[in-house]
């Protein structure tokens, strides 16, 4: 029989055909939004293990194409939580992941409990802008890098100096940058995001309890950034972790789920019986 904490996967689609898996059987559900590539595994040997753990029934999703940036993903988020007729719930959700949440709590707050907000900005930044223009430039040009060169760049992107000066786990890193790039895997991570408005004002109408988690060493979506979200949404949280990159959540998954499971500690409980409408 299986109890609160089953790992028990249940696959689907939504409607509209969006590939979803259900882990557990607890009755607290929480929906992870992965970042640019949109492949739900990504939370899968981390963090779904610890919140089936503490009794989470765990939604991940893929969403693959950028197309459309955060609000396409925020409405295909919706789309997924009336599909599973979802109650009121955490989302928790990293980097575009997170802009899309961001997005969704200023469309449809009352589908969402709290959120849990990782390597997010409410701005564009001059570094931002370049890396765009240069993913533009190469996706027009219609070159890839070999991918030996393309794991490297992801490696000094997506890691932290701490993890980087460890040679082991620098070498186990770049083993993984690679296959996904012979695979073609980290294909959509590669196209270039639309353009970010300035999106801080409008955070103060955010309704619900909001933890924005920062990676400190995070040069894709840098800490300050972050810290400038929370400041902008009323009642959030701000919390920082050191010696972690733009995968913090990968780099140190014990403190990231402490964290995490300390913030859904704070939520109230949801009936699944509540409404969802506004």
């Amino acid at each position: 029989m299986n109890g609160p904490g089953s790992t028990t996967r249940t696959p689907g689609r939504t409607p509209a055909g969006t590939p979803y898996t259900v882990h557990g059987t607890g009755p607290r559900p929480v929906v992870l939004t992965a970042g640019a590539g949109g492949t739900g595994r990504i939370w899968e040997h981390r963090q779904v293990p610890a919140l089936t753990a503490a009794g989470y029934r765990v939604v991940t999703f893929d969403h693959g194409s950028q197309a459309g940036g955060p609000e396409a993903l925020a409405a295909r988020t919706v789309e997924l939580l009336d599909a599973l007729d979802l109650p009121p719930c955490p989302l928790v959700g990293h980097s575009l992941g997170a802009l899309a949440v961001q997005e969704l709590l200023l469309t449809d707050a009352h589908r969402v409990s709290g959120a849990v907000l990782a390597a997010t900005r409410g701005r564009s930044d001059v570094t931002a802008e370049a890396l765009a223009r240069a993913e533009t430039a190469a996706a027009d040009a219609g070159t890839r890098p070999p991918p030996a060169y393309e794991a490297y760049v992801r490696l000094v992107l997506n890691l932290s100096p701490r993890t980087l000066a460890d040679e082991d786990a620098a070498a186990e890193w770049l083993d993984l940058f690679e296959l996904a790039a012979l695979t073609g895997e980290s294909a959509a991570a590669d196209r270039p995001l639309p353009p970010l408005g300035h999106r801080l004002a409008d955070y103060g109408r955010i309704p619900v309890p909001v933890l924005v988690l920062g990676f400190a060493d995070d040069v894709l979506a840098p800490a300050p950034l972050g810290r400038e979200v929370a400041a902008a949404i009323p009642g959030a949280r701000y919390t920082e972790l050191p010696d972690t990159g733009h995968l913090g959540f990968l780099e140190r998954p014990e403190a990231f789920n402490a964290v995490l499971l300390d913030f859904l500690t704070t939520l109230a409980p949801t009936d699944p019986g509540d409404s969802h409408a506004p």
